[in-house]
């Protein structure tokens, strides 16, 4: 059986910025090896315990690593859903918006393993936070027009 599926001009742009975040998980695997091997945490901890990072710069270092990772994990399923759902009536918009998505979780890895630890993350966060709520809107009103067949 065939499929015909037709999607909107433009809609490449969308895959093209989905497909982007995949290495923005390889950057952050990539980062928390570096800092991991640099503090000397073994497998299969997953964390330095609290009183090793607090004596110790490169394992509280790698703690934020991975907790940078893990807060990437947990929000990149429901983004990547918001903007292909989006990108169904408004690719131009979905792919620009989810670009700065992407662009805000590189600023976010940085920030979060850099000298200023959690403090670091703000501006990531917040340019994220903002870019995932505007793309489930975007989303939920998609949704919404194709329940009720406009």
């Amino acid at each position: 059986m065939t499929f015909i599926l037709e999607l909107p001009n433009h809609y490449s742009l969308v895959l093209a910025v989905a497909s982007s975040t995949f290495f923005v998980n390889t950057f952050h695997m990539l980062r928390t090896s570096q800092l991991r091997k640099a503090s000397g945490i073994v497998y299969p901890n997953s964390y330095a315990s609290a009183e090793r990072a607090e004596k110790d710069g490169k394992a509280y270092a790698f703690n934020c690593a991975q907790r940078a990772h893990a807060n990437f994990t947990e929000n990149h399923t429901s983004f990547l859903g918001a903007l292909l759902i989006s990108g169904l009536r408004f690719p131009m918009a979905a792919a620009a918006v989810g670009a700065a998505w992407t662009v805000f979780r590189i600023l976010y890895l940085f920030g979060y393993t850099s000298q200023a630890g959690p403090r670091g993350r703000t501006t990531g966060a917040l340019g994220s936070i903002l870019a995932d709520l505007i793309l489930k809107f975007m989303a939920a009103y998609t949704s919404a027009k194709l329940v009720f067949g406009n």
